[in-house]
């Protein structure tokens, strides 16, 4: 079979400095081929070019057997080419035929005169192709799950005739369960002759969807795997340069430690109920639970950021601590990573050393005035102690790869005033060696005495990190592991829905 894309010796620069050299990527009507690699490895580079966002210095494309050049996306969509970025992008004030036909509205009439029985019919049949016509097209989008959303970004791209799909980081805000219904569509899309780039970091989904697994490092091909003949270390061999080892060091769980953070029938609006547990001093403690399962605001609720209206009591250090508002909480000794980097983590506009130090901004001034010196100097700790890829302590942080961003969220936090450090999704969309680094960075912290509590829907995540753990559904604790916990037990732990069973566990 012919090649649907061939992009042959791609190079690419930025300000004297190569970011691809020869790089090579084909794809076949109806295969889906996941592209992988560290951040900064060239992934998002190379898919720019292919969808006329960047143009690139040297090499060839050819679709469908013809050479082309695009200069813009507008290009590259005439060709049938559509990229779907990490975040969603929808308007969740309009319907879902309007949101799967927005860029051809003009077919359908203007104003008052659309033609929306035409609208719908087309919405119908690409929702039909993409096994999803069960959701209504005069839905509205807003009122559609996450998920949902996804898959009405898909099927927008197929009302614009795309038959490559590029997709960044699709299942990131993802349960298991939706992300499964979105394979599902991917699966459909690959009967039909859909092409499928499918960019993550998540082994585990690149091994269940794709044909075949690409690998880029350092700007170069460093790996080409037919997917059902390889395995997890061949592939990490290859994004990383080296031997695969563990992502999480085997390190001796504290015993008998001091109770550092108790929380007792914590409770709040009907999000959380009854949630109770302990961690101990040292100790890396792991909330696990689907989208929608609550974990989502237990982090939030234990630092203080929803107020004071929070049921049940809390103990901090053997006192009790109400979760009264984020200072309150910073001044208790609690840090706080959120989930959301973009949005409420990086100060983009901000260099790296700004956000290093904007935790704990006082300590880094001289009288009303920043001291750059003592910023540089903290900065200078963290490049260095943390391997932050960046040309220096200026560079505006918005400017750095997800994983240093990451990075930075977490170092600002390791300070000698945190007693108890919450992480949100730690290391969602963050490539494996960025994911290596944090999960060492947080064992060593545990070991030298800080409290660790993380709350993460990536059961692997939990099971290798943690040194016990608990699993949230609808609010409310259903099992407890110690250390050695199976991700497929933890996962399995999310169906537990009926009080007697999870009395049975829990007992």
């Amino acid at each position: 079979m012919d090649n649907r894309i061939d992009m042959v010796n791609v190079d690419k620069s930025f300000g004297g400095v190569s970011v691809l050299s020869n790089v090579g990527f084909s794809i076949q009507p109806g295969e889906v081929v996941a592209l992988l690699g560290a951040n900064g490895a060239g992934k998002s580079t190379l898919m720019k070019i292919l969808t006329g966002v960047y143009s690139r210095d040297a090499g060839s494309i050819k679709v469908e057997g013809v050479e082309v050049r695009m200069s813009n996306p507008r290009e590259a969509a005439a060709l049938g080419i559509s990229f779907l970025p990490q975040e969603i992008s929808v308007m969740p004030d309009m319907t879902v035929a309007e949101n799967i036909c927005l860029a051809n509205m003009d077919q359908f009439g203007r104003g008052a005169f659309v033609d929306r029985a035409a609208m719908r019919a087309k919405a119908t049949k690409i929702l039909g192709q993409v096994g999803f016509d069960h959701v209504s097209p005069d839905s509205y989008v807003g009122h559609l799950s996450v998920a949902e959303q996804r898959i009405v970004e898909i099927a927008r791209a197929l009302a614009s005739d795309a038959n490559v799909l590029v997709m960044d980081e699709p299942t990131a805000a993802l349960s298991e369960r939706d992300a499964q219904a979105m394979f599902e569509v991917l699966r459909n899309l690959r009967e039909d002759g859909t092409s499928v780039v499918y960019i993550s970091h998540y082994l585990g989904e690149v091994f269940e969807i794709s044909d075949r697994i690409e690998v880029l490092r350092d700007g170069r091909n460093a790996g080409s795997f037919h997917t059902a003949e390889t395995d997890v270390e061949s592939v990490l061999a290859a994004m990383l340069g080296r031997a695969a080892e563990t992502l999480f060091d085997h390190r001796q769980a504290p015993s008998g430690g001091e109770a550092a953070f108790e929380a007792a029938a914590l409770g709040w609006k009907d999000k959380l109920s009854d949630v109770s547990f302990t961690v101990s001093t040292g100790e890396i403690f792991g909330i696990f639970g689907l989208v929608g399962s609550g974990v989502e605001y237990l982090g939030r609720v234990v630092f203080g950021a929803e107020g004071r209206n929070v049921r049940g009591d809390m103990r901090l250090m053997g006192s009790p601590y109400r979760a009264i508002s984020p200072a309150h909480g910073k001044a208790c000794g609690l840090g706080y990573v959120t989930a959301e980097r973009k949005a409420d983590g990086i100060l983009g506009d901000l260099s790296v050393a700004q956000n290093l130090a904007s935790a704990f901004w006082p300590e880094y001034r001289n009288g009303p005035f920043a001291s750059r010196h003592a910023e540089a100097a903290l900065a200078q700790k963290w490049i260095k102690g943390f391997d932050i890829r960046t040309s220096g302590p200026d560079q505006p942080v918005r400017l750095l790869s997800g994983g240093n961003q990451q990075k930075v969220c977490v170092a600002r936090w390791l300070h000698e005033g945190v007693r108890l450090l919450i992480l949100e999704e730690p290391t969602r969309g963050v490539d494996m060696g960025a994911r290596r680094d944090i999960y060492r960075q947080l064992a060593e912290f545990a070991a030298q005495g800080l409290t660790v509590l993380v709350l993460s829907s990536d059961a692997e995540e939990i099971a290798g990190l943690c040194d016990r753990s608990l699993v949230l559904n609808r609010g409310r604790v259903v099992q407890r592991f110690g250390r050695g916990a199976d991700a497929s037990a933890l996962l399995a732990a999310t169906a537990l829905t009926d009080p007697a069973e999870v009395e049975k566990e829990l007992t």
